[in-house]
């Protein structure tokens, strides 16, 4: 059985699950809500729970609770429309009561009588909340994966209906407004990292400036471990960087966290930067990744493919591919890369992906003595700067700036560096059919 953590993602290998859910010391309510690709209830047939307790197609069906569950969930993923990418357990509370009274909870994956994987929560990970969504099965490439979510907001049953998108036939029991998950978010930023609470502060006011509030879109941060960059992390700079990168992820999408990948001789891709995790991040990451004595640049760029788009195992695509949502890669380095034919090909393929990648080279003022760069005279990063005007791609994918030192700009100088461009592709990528 796996043991699951807020936040993490796990793959079903089968179509026909079960999934239970139980939780002490409070009364709850419990849901499960079949959404479109936008994330709405665009038919309300498919709110499953004690009125309603079967969809129209019959995959999800409230069904006998397996041992020590409250309630059961029969899922045969096979057969929901097409029109279904994601399926959403959520809990309210019954009556007064809020969801901090919890006691002990979880929600299990079962297989029949073997449980495949546990996802426990208790009243430490809410406040006033007084309602939840627990956990998401969801259509991702087409494959189908499951993600332990835990995001509470305030508002009951009705709240979580009108969330939504669905039509609320009776006013709720608690004359509570209807708050978005963001709200929530706001209190994990404040209780878990209240040093990010001014970032994100700020990243809201240049996503405004660039006309992106409502935008959503996946964050990735890519940092290079070659041994250069030593200086960069003891002095806690890539920390610091990497937190602000966190805070426009917290804008972009509402799970409080963003990819990371490393790339040196090699590439990899350790946990997810959270907001729980986010203290001490860099650190973990520099006694679990040592330096490397070598800067691949395509191999990063190759990896984030691969993790995003893995239908195309990071190779050449003819077609473009459409995604509902853009990827948004930081990809951070202080130095040239020794796979250049390579990363030129990776950036190409790339471009037929709906992948942003925002270079940003540190080291201002190291000029290339390469005289074959000579054409390339002012330009701290020739190579980076040959990115951002590559020929032969699809779209326009890439932008680059460089600085003297990740703290180089404030915070609102740095996120308006990093919309200077990504609002513009953003509308490339929709009118080449890349993104809804």
């Amino acid at each position: 059985m796996e043991h699951l953590s807020k936040g993490q993602r796990w793959r079903l290998d089968r179509s026909a699950v079960q999934i239970g859910v139980t939780a002490h010391g409070i009364a709850l309510d419990f849901a499960c809500f079949g959404l479109d690709a936008a994330g709405k209830l665009s038919d309300e047939r498919y709110m499953t729970f004690f009125n309603q307790p079967a969809t129209p197609c019959g995959a999800v069906t409230l069904a006998p609770a397996a041992p020590g569950a409250q309630v059961g969930f029969a899922l045969d993923l096979a057969r929901l429309p097409a029109t279904i990418d994601e399926l959403v357990v959520t809990a309210s509370v019954d009556g007064a009561g809020v969801l901090s009274q919890l006691t002990a909870g979880h929600l299990q994956l079962r297989d029949g009588s073997h449980e495949l994987a546990r996802f426990d929560f208790t009243g430490a990970d809410f406040a006033d909340e007084r309602a939840v969504m627990l956990g998401s099965v969801y259509r991702k490439d087409g494959q189908w994966r499951f993600r332990a979510v835990a995001q509470g907001f305030n508002g009951g049953l009705d709240a979580l209906v009108a969330h939504f998108g669905g039509a609320v036939a009776q006013p709720a029991p608690v004359p509570t407004p209807a708050a978005p998950p963001r709200v929530s978010l706001d209190k994990r930023i404040e209780r878990e990292a209240p040093r990010l609470v001014s970032l994100v502060k700020q990243a809201t006011v240049s996503l405004a400036k660039a006309g992106l509030e409502q935008h959503r879109a996946k964050v990735a941060l890519v940092l290079d471990i070659s041994g250069s960059m030593g200086a960069l992390y003891r002095k806690g700079l890539v920390q610091q960087f990497a937190d602000r990168i966190l805070a426009l992820g917290c804008k972009f999408d509402d799970d409080g966290e963003i990819d990371v990948f490393l790339f040196g001789a090699r590439a990899h891709q350790p946990k997810p930067m959270r907001i729980e995790n986010a203290d001490g991040y860099v650190a973990a990451l520099s006694e679990h990744y040592p330096l490397e004595g070598d800067t691949r640049y395509g191999l990063a760029i190759e990896a984030v493919r691969r993790h995003y788009f893995p239908d195309g195992a990071g190779a050449e695509r003819k077609t473009p591919v459409k995604a509902a949502l853009p990827v948004f890669v930081m990809f951070v380095t202080d130095g040239t890369t020794s796979d250049r034919p390579f990363t030129e090909k990776q950036l190409r393929w790339a471009s037929r992906e709906p992948i942003f990648w925002q270079f940003m080279g540190i080291g201002k003022g190291k000029k290339s003595k390469n005289k074959a760069l000579a054409a390339f005279a002012d330009s701290d990063f020739p190579f980076l700067e040959k990115l951002d005007d590559l020929d032969g791609r699809h779209i326009d994918n890439a932008n680059y700036f460089s600085v003297a030192s990740p703290d180089e700009h404030g915070d609102a100088a740095l996120y308006d560096l990093l919309m200077s461009e990504y609002p513009a592709w953003v509308k490339l990528a929709r009118q080449h059919g890349m993104l809804d």
